[in-house]
């Protein structure tokens, strides 16, 4: 892959109803320092930016009702429907819908702007929850559960857009943007470890849609707050029959796929994990001890964002999946050797250490990759194809821990990773720049 990274706007602030191309103004990074030493990227550094911190806030409130909306509704259905079955069915249709239609709201967005499209896009998505939500409670038929829950596929990725915002601002500063990549995936992991927890504490504590009506709020009170930070946001970009789709970029197929098998290992882990929980009678701590996963790779991120590098991204990323796909078996050796909780924990924690390594380099050749003007879209088919991977692997890891049991079931992690790993390899050897075999 070349060392030229792609950019999704010019480095000047445009009004998102003025579709321009790149101009002369100056960069909004922070100055070089003085003297020939480089400056180390800090995190600190990153929010001496102007509009960083009032951004990073917005879209910090829109993405953690993420980690709530899943968990709210299977809590808000069965606990007045009386039906676990209905209610993961619901959750499903809304996970395939946000799959499909993402990539579009997405394209919209590079082409219009995150505010034109994000905020009428939050809107619909609310709109959505909030009929679940009435639904649920004025007991209708179960048909409109599913109708309800399809406006939800609208709901914006408010990731990749914060994330198009640093590749904005920290335009030519590789590792200022790999500093803020950690950080947007250590925000992620943060938000998926936290947002059940509170989600499940607001169903229990309050009434069953208070999860629900909650993240309504905070997904509507941040992106407001995010699209309001105009000078930040990237400029838009009018589309040309040469730029249709990130899908035509060379080697984004074989990356798009990889997230495609690490989304496996991650929807499989979570279903095989309960599984291991219950079959210990101890289901209850199940969540307690997947959080341990995100904290494990949230830490990592963090100290992953605030190290330089070393060599291309295109090459650290098969050594992250290899390292992914080794310490992805920590869990079925716990499982199988000890059979313990804590033991399972433990392991889980440091097979967690690997993940926001390998996610923030997939992301970072994701944008080098991704036509400029286009990286919104780019993002979203890489978070389109996580999901596509955790509905595969939750499908599988419940198939098998009916067959297998819930110990061997940690057999089916291992092998997505191992998946994961031959295609980063393929990966590599198609990447932009390398002669075709």
């Amino acid at each position: 892959m070349p060392d030229v990274t792609p950019t999704p706007a010019s480095s000047a602030a445009t009004p998102p109803d003025t579709l321009t191309t790149p101009s002369t103004a100056p960069s909004t990074a922070p100055p070089p320092p003085s003297g020939d030493a480089p400056q180390k990227t800090t995190y600190a550094r990153l929010f001496t930016l102007p509009g960083a911190r009032a951004f990073t806030l917005g879209n910090l409130i829109a993405r953690f009702p993420q980690g709530m909306f899943s968990i709210s509704a299977v809590i808000m259905i069965s606990g007045t429907r009386g039906s676990y079955a209905l209610a993961g069915a619901v959750t499903a249709t809304g996970l395939v819908a946000n799959a499909v239609v993402g990539p579009w709201t997405a394209r919209l967005v590079d082409r219009y702007g995150q505010a034109r499209v994000a905020v009428p896009a939050t809107v619909i998505s609310a709109c959505g929850s909030l009929a679940l939500l009435l639904c649920v409670h004025f007991g209708a038929p179960n048909w409109t559960l599913f109708a309800a829950y399809l406006a939800s596929a609208a709901t914006p990725n408010t990731g990749g857009m914060s994330r198009a915002r640093w590749a904005h601002l920290l335009k030519g500063d590789a590792d200022a943007l790999h500093t803020a990549n950690s950080f947007e995936q250590a925000a992620d992991e943060l938000c998926y470890m936290l947002g059940p927890v509170v989600a499940a504490f607001l169903c229990g504590s309050l009434f069953p849609e208070a999860g629900t009506l909650v993240s309504v709020v905070l997904m509507v009170t941040g992106v407001l707050i995010f699209a309001a930070q105009r000078a930040t946001e990237p400029p838009p970009h009018a589309r040309t029959e040469a730029t249709k789709t990130p899908l035509r970029a060379r080697g984004m197929p074989p990356l798009l796929i990889a997230f495609l098998a690490m989304g496996a290992i991650f929807g499989s882990l979570e279903v095989v994990t309960v599984a291991f929980a219950d079959a210990q009678g101890h289901k209850v701590w199940a969540g307690g001890i997947l959080a341990l996963q995100a904290a494990g790779s949230c830490a990592a991120g963090l100290v992953y964002g605030a190290t330089k590098p070393s060599g291309a991204a295109d090459r650290r990323h098969p050594l992250c999946v290899a390292a992914m796909s080794v310490l992805m078996t920590l869990p079925l050796l716990a499982a199988a050797l000890t059979g313990s909780l804590v033991a399972l924990g433990g392991a889980l924690l440091i097979a967690g250490m690997a993940t926001a390594p390998t996610m923030v380099t997939g992301m970072t050749l994701v944008q080098q990759r991704t036509p400029a003007g286009q990286l919104n879209e780019g993002m979203t088919l890489a978070v389109t194809g996580l999901l596509g991977g955790i509905a595969c692997g939750s499908a599988t890891g419940g198939a098998a821990v009916e067959h297998w049991g819930p110990t061997a079931a940690y057999a089916v992690p291992v092998t997505a990773a191992a998946t994961a790993l031959l295609l980063s390899l393929y990966g590599y050897a198609r990447r932009p720049g390398h002669p075709l075999p």
